[in-house]
């Protein structure tokens, strides 16, 4: 089929935080389909250059001037605040402003979309489509919350006729997307700031499943109580077909087998009344079932079962998931993205798992000062399951500090479970402190969802020093 044209009004798109992992992929397709994309973002990186590489524009700072006067539009992302410069300059010129999820919308329109939402594992399940689609040969286009391999891979202009993407649930912006299937993994509380109940996160997901297209399928988790209260909500949906997975006897794709290989796993499941068994190349229970939410999707849009679990195979992660950084001095370093304390938990069995008898030692950073007052205690819970902790002070992202929530919260949590957890405020300490602490055979594992990422580098210079 041919692929669809550019929107008029995303021609000359400028793009405020251009850098960030949604922004990116966007203004990525847009330059791919022949738009003149521009953008700022507060500092340089590599994916700014990835997207310079694609014709693109990046300022680095904000800036009023950094807007030309041309721009066809201004797409900003929930995390653009309203004194930003250039929002008041294109509210000067009278530029539209555009929010990231209208745009992303924009691109899908004419395609077969797959939406993948819930918690948790969005990114994973939307790469595992990615990649197995493109082994495939369909050449899906897709957005995605994280890069697949290198620097800009988040995002693909495909010349098929199915998009892949990641739809965000945090400010209900997924909303706006009409997908032929969608996939929700689970849904509890979290994103504190937008949501007062789990009441509210239900009828935010019933908004969402009733935008899927009629004679569309929802694909949904069965052993996951936020998603199984979803599906009981939506089951009376007029044109909509529900197909649940899981390891439970009333599953529709049922996993009838999980077995550890290593940083693999084997996954034997039952699908349309037939066994496939198929390899998932990220450790863990939780990334197995997030391939099986992804191979039951990929069925609901025609494709056969055996070719998917196939493709499936060549997935090989997802940067921050789980993501092996590096080896030194008989230390491995592993990356997590992990910030919410069921995520937390997974990975953490997942690498328990992996890991044998070895040490597992942990470098977490809270993400957010709502996420920490409202579930510090169970992130202090999860990493109870390491060995032994180092607890950053909190990266606010775009939040401003809550009196009286701190890190402490979750150190505290973690002591009275008998964790061995210290608080260490100097993020430019950690490398020399794990050096200190980790020997031979041990896993070192950063964790969070802000800049500890930048520490796995600093850990594996200083073992190999």
């Amino acid at each position: 089929m041919t692929p669809p044209g550019l929107p008029t009004a995303m021609e000359r798109p400028h793009f405020i935080g251009i850098g960030g992992a949604g922004m990116s992929g966007i203004a990525k397709i847009l330059a791919q389909r022949g738009a003149k994309v521009a953008g700022s973002d507060a500092r340089d990186s590599e994916t700014a250059q990835a997207l310079r590489a694609h014709g693109a524009t990046v300022h680095i700072g904000h800036a009023a001037g950094h807007l030309a006067a041309d721009s066809t539009c201004v797409v900003v992302s929930s995390a653009i605040r309203s004194d930003n410069p250039e929002l008041a300059r294109a509210a000067e010129l009278g530029i539209p402003v555009v929010h990231r999820s209208d745009a992303l919308a924009g691109l899908m329109d004419g395609l077969r979309p797959i939406a993948v939402a819930g918690t948790h594992g969005k990114t994973t399940t939307t790469s595992m489509l990615a990649v197995s689609l493109s082994a495939l040969g369909l050449d899906p286009s897709y957005a995605i919350g994280g890069d697949l391999d290198a620097p800009g891979s988040n995002a693909h202009h495909g010349e098929g006729d199915i998009f892949v993407a990641e739809a965000d649930e945090s400010d209900r912006s997924f909303h706006k997307y009409t997908p032929q299937v969608a996939i929700i993994l689970n849904a509890e509380l979290d994103h504190h700031a937008n949501y007062a109940s789990m009441e509210e996160i239900y009828e935010s997901f019933e908004t969402f499943v009733g935008k899927v297209v009629p004679g569309g399928t929802l694909v949904v988790a069965h052993g996951q109580a936020g998603a199984a209260e979803i599906a009981a909500r939506v089951a009376g949906n007029e044109g909509l077909r529900v197909v649940t997975y899981g390891e439970e006897e009333a599953a529709d794709v049922r996993i009838t087998k999980i077995t550890p290989r290593g940083l693999t796993s084997e996954v034997t499941v039952v699908i349309d009344g037939r066994m496939l068994t198929f390899t998932v190349s990220v450790p863990g229970r939780h990334y197995a079932h997030n391939a099986v939410a992804a191979l039951a999707a990929g069925v609901a849009l025609g494709i056969p079962a055996h070719n998917l679990a196939s493709a499936l195979g060549k997935y090989t992660g997802v940067k921050r998931r789980l993501q092996l950084k590096g080896e030194a001095a008989g230390v491995q370093v592993i990356d997590s993205y992990a910030h919410h304390p069921t995520e937390m938990s997974a990975d953490l069995e997942a690498i328990r798992g992996a890991a044998g008898d070895s040490r597992i030692l942990v470098v977490f950073q809270p993400h957010l000062f709502s996420r920490t007052q409202e579930l510090g205690k169970e992130m202090g819970q999860a990493l109870a399951l390491a060995d032994s902790a180092l607890v950053l002070d909190i990266y606010p992202a775009r939040e401003d500090p809550i009196p009286g929530v701190t890190s402490e919260i979750i150190i505290a949590s973690a002591r009275a479970t008998g964790a061995d957890v210290t608080a260490e405020h100097e993020k430019d300490a950690v490398a020399d402190v794990i050096a200190g602490m980790a020997k031979p055979g041990d896993l070192v594992l950063t964790m969070g969802a802000g800049d500890v990422t930048d520490l796995g580098p600093q850990i594996l210079a200083r073992l190999s020093s």
